[in-house]
């Protein structure tokens, strides 16, 4: 019987996803804080202020957890919420000053992990392999 390349491409994936995540999420947990904190955070320091619209589509967590997420890092003085003069319906989210330090701070450790994980891996393999997982997140959602 020939081997199932595509059942076994699906536990290798879900393997190697799940190892990824447990490392980060050690790491992270290192700076005191959850991976949905670290992920909302990290959004508002590379993109500056957005929505919450704008965060919930560019991290991975659903829109009834998010605005609890929010409330957290706002009580440690890491976001702050600001009422858009333009509409007055919309809300922008800014990382504070106390949230850039900190990820001033922690971002560059972070990334030395995520370097560490991947580096047994040469720059074309990862340009294949990031081109390969775009093709089945894509294969995935036209279903």
């Amino acid at each position: 019987m020939s081997e199932n390349l595509s059942l076994k491409s699906f536990v290798v994936l879900l393997k190697a996803s799940k190892a990824v995540q447990d490392r980060t999420k050690k790491d992270i947990s290192n700076y005191g804080m959850h991976t949905s904190e670290f992920t909302v955070l990290e959004a508002l320091y590379s993109n500056g202020k957005q929505t919450i619209r704008q965060i919930t589509d560019a991290v991975l967590i659903n829109s009834g957890s998010i605005t609890y997420v929010i409330d957290k890092l706002e009580v440690k003085g890491l976001l702050e919420r600001k009422d858009c003069k333009e509409d007055r319906r919309v809300v922008h989210i800014h990382i504070t000053d106390k949230g850039k330090q900190f990820m001033d701070e922690i971002f560059p450790k972070h990334q030395l992990v995520i370097e560490d994980i991947f580096s047994d891996i040469m720059e074309e393999e990862k340009k294949v392999l990031i081109n390969l997982l775009k093709r089945v997140g894509k294969q995935t959602s036209t279903k």
